[in-house]
C-alpha cells in the first residue's frame, strides 16, 4: 500500500506593505484640478441659497438681510406697514434674486413671515412657518421619485432661518422657545439678537449668556449643531461659535456715513454712528462671515443630508416604502390601467 502523503498547506499570503509614491519620481497626476474644475461648474452653473427670516415686526429684519447682502434683496414693500393692518394670520412671502459676484452667480431666495408674533393670541403662530419649510421637502421628493427628472432640480428648500430676538435684556419670550423648539427639528436656525446698539455693552453680554442658557435648559438646538460636527477642528470651531458667538448682537443698516474720512454703513444715533461693520460696536460682521464666508456651503449640505432626510425616510416610511404620487407617476400608473 503506498503512504499517504499529507497535503501540502500554502502559506497565508502576506499582504505587502503599501509602497508611498513620491509624486515627484512617478510624475504629476493631477488630482489637485478636482477643486478647479469644481470652481469652473459652480460658475457657470450658479447656486441656489434661501434664506428666511422670522420675527416680530419692528426687529429690522428686512434692513439687516439688506445689508448682509449688500443689496436690495428684502424689501418693506414686501410686507406691511404700521399704516396697514397687522395680517391675522402669518403669510409667507419669498422673494428671488441673483446676485453675481466674482463672476459667481446665487439666487438667493428671500423668505419673509410678515405676522408672526404679532397677535394678541399667538397660539401656534410657528405652524404655518413648519407647514411652508415641509412643503419644500415635499416639492424636492416628488422632483426626485419622477421617472425622467430634471438634470438639476429646482431647491427651494430653506437652508437657514435666522429667529430675531428682541432686544429685552430680560429673557426669552415663551413664543421664542416654542418656535425654536418646534423648528430646530426640520429647519437651520441661527438666533439673532436685534437692534443691538439699545443695550449697553454689559448687557448684552449678559442677555447672550442667558439667552444661551435658556436654550440649552429648554433643549434648543441651533446651528451648527453639536451632533453633525464631522471631526476634531470642526467641534473646536463651532463650539468657539456656540459658546461665544451665539446668538449674533446685530445692527442692520444700508445707509452710508462718513466716518474718518471713510465711507461705512451705520446708524446715526444721539451721541455718534454705529458702524455695522466694526466688531466693536456689534457682530454684524461675525454673522456675515458665518453665514455666507465660512459656513454657507455646510448649511446646505446639512438641510440636505439631514432634515430633508429625515423628512424623506418619514415620508416613505409612512407611504409603506413607496415614492408619493407625482403628476408623472399618476399619468404612467392610469396609462398601465
Amino acid at each position: 500500500m503506498s503512504e499517504l502523503v499529507p497535503e501540502s498547506r500554502q502559506k497565508p499570503v502576506v499582504p505587502m506593505k503599501p509602497v508611498g509614491i513620491n509624486a515627484n519620481l512617478l510624475g504629476y497626476i493631477g488630482i489637485d484640478t478636482i477643486i478647479e474644475q469644481m470652481r469652473k461648474k459652480t460658475m457657470k452653473t450658479g447656486f441656489d441659497f434661501n434664506i428666511m427670516v422670522v420675527g416680530q415686526s419692528g426687529l429690522g429684519k428686512s434692513t439687516l438681510v439688506n445689508t448682509l447682502f449688500k443689496s436690495q434683496v428684502s424689501r418693506k414693500s414686501s410686507g406691511w406697514n404700521r399704516e396697514e393692518k397687522i395680517p391675522k394670520t402669518v403669510e409667507i412671502k419669498a422673494i428671488g434674486h441673483v446676485i453675481e459676484e466674482g463672476g459667481v452667480k446665487m439666487k438667493l431666495t428671500v423668505i419673509d413671515t410678515p405676522g408672526f408674533g404679532d397677535q394678541i393670541n399667538n397660539e401656534n403662530c410657528w405652524e404655518p412657518i413648519e407647514k411652508y419649510i415641509n412643503e419644500q421637502y415635499e416639492k424636492f421628493l416628488k422632483e426626485e421619485v419622477n421617472i425622467a427628472r430634471k438634470k438639476r432640480i429646482p431647491d427651494t428648500r430653506v437652508h437657514c432661518c435666522l429667529y430675531f430676538i428682541s432686544p429685552t435684556g430680560h429673557s426669552l419670550r415663551p413664543l421664542d422657545l416654542e418656535f425654536m423648539k418646534h423648528l430646530s427639528k426640520v429647519v437651520n436656525i441661527i438666533p439673532v439678537i436685534a437692534k443691538a446698539d439699545t443695550m449697553t455693552l454689559e448687557e448684552k453680554t449678559e442677555f447672550k449668556q442667558r439667552v444661551r442658557k435658556e436654550l440649552e435648559v429648554n433643549g434648543i438646538e441651533f446651528y451648527p449643531q453639536k451632533e453633525f460636527d464631522e471631526d476634531l477642528e470642526d467641534k473646536t470651531e463651532n463650539d468657539k461659535i456656540r459658546q461665544e458667538s451665539m446668538p449674533f448682537a446685530v445692527v442692520g443698516s444700508d445707509k452710508e456715513y462718513q466716518v474718518n474720512g471713510k465711507r461705512v454703513l451705520g446708524r446715526k444715533t444721539p451721541w455718534g454712528i454705529i458702524e455695522v461693520e466694526n466688531l466693536t460696536h456689534c457682530e454684524f460682521a461675525l454673522l456675515r462671515d458665518f453665514v455666507i464666508r465660512t459656513h454657507l456651503q455646510d448649511l446646505k449640505e446639512v438641510t440636505h443630508n439631514i432634515h430633508y432626510e429625515t423628512y424623506r425616510a418619514k415620508r416613505l416610511n409612512d407611504n409603506g416604502g413607496l415614492p408619493p404620487m407625482t403628476s408623472e407617476t399618476e399619468e404612467n400608473h392610469e396609462s398601465n390601467l
